[in-house]
């Protein structure tokens, strides 16, 4: 069974800094492209990060480009996100995705307020 369990998120004022994992389980991961994803509350889900199954070629959307870096440890099957300079604009319910059949966790909320 495909688990996918994000962690890390929290309230965090405008300029901060949070760190989210997500431990994979119940699938191969090093030989999966894997995704950041959010979602603010009545809005669609907007992917956010993705990086390859070896960890090279990391993507990011333009409005978190430079202030967001996705890495893995294959070792430890998980995924993080690092998110510096943290905007209100921000705040979203995160998810990890396996890119293979869009199974995604459960979330972690991220909340940018002053």
């Amino acid at each position: 069974e495909v688990q996918l369990v994000e962690s890390g998120g929290g309230l965090v004022q405008p300029g901060g800094s949070l760190r989210l994992s997500c431990a994979a389980s119940g699938f191969t991961f090093s030989n999966e492209v894997m995704y950041w994803i959010r979602q603010v509350p009545g809005k669609g889900l907007e992917w956010v990060s993705s990086i390859s199954s070896g960890g090279s070629t990391p993507l990011y959307t333009a409005s978190v480009k430079g202030r967001f870096t996705i890495s893995r440890d294959n070792a430890k099957n998980t995924l993080y996100l690092q998110m510096n300079n943290l905007k209100i604009e921000d705040t979203a319910m995160y998810y990890c995705r396996r890119e293979l059949d869009s199974s995604t966790g459960q979330g972690t909320q991220v909340t940018v307020s002053s």
